[in-house]
């Protein structure tokens, strides 16, 4: 599944906020939606990913990890202990638990952004907006790297 796009909605005074319709679409058609919300390991926004999604990386991160190690058992701990079930009502809102709108400076507004395989969740005045000429020295540096350089 392919995420992307950036989407601004606003979050009603009981912290519920619709998930764009774009999203629901390529979520599933039958409505039946089984996502995990956590916050960002490195930025201060909230990820959204589905059922399959967060299998495969909780996979991955416990094949880094070994179960008998103390440090990487409070590592995946954590990393578990702060995802949640998600459920999208009737219309499409689901409610953004209290202490994740805190986590990521939540107010009124936010922005969703598809992020291929999650959509991220930012305060509005938080996603901050690089300009294209950055991104493209940026880009150029990754990529020019891992294709071979041609200089």
């Amino acid at each position: 599944m392919r995420l992307i796009g950036t989407i601004e909605a606003k979050v009603d005074m009981k912290g519920r906020v619709f998930l764009p319709a774009v999203f629901r679409r390529l979520l599933g058609a039958g409505g039946d939606y089984h996502l995990i919300l956590r916050k960002d390991v490195f930025e201060d926004c909230l990820v959204l990913y589905t059922e399959d999604e967060w299998y495969k990386r909780l996979d991955e991160l416990h094949a880094r990890l070994n179960r008998w190690n103390r440090k990487h058992q409070d590592i995946f701990r954590r990393f578990v202990a702060d995802a949640e079930w998600i459920t999208l009502d009737a219309g499409g809102r689901f409610l953004i638990p209290k202490r994740y709108l805190r986590m990521a400076a939540i107010e009124q507004e936010v922005v969703f952004v598809g992020m291929d395989d999650t959509i991220e969740i930012w305060a509005k005045g938080k996603l901050l907006s690089e300009n294209s000429e950055s991104i493209g020295n940026e880009l150029e540096d990754i990529m020019s790297q891992s294709a071979g350089s041609d200089e």
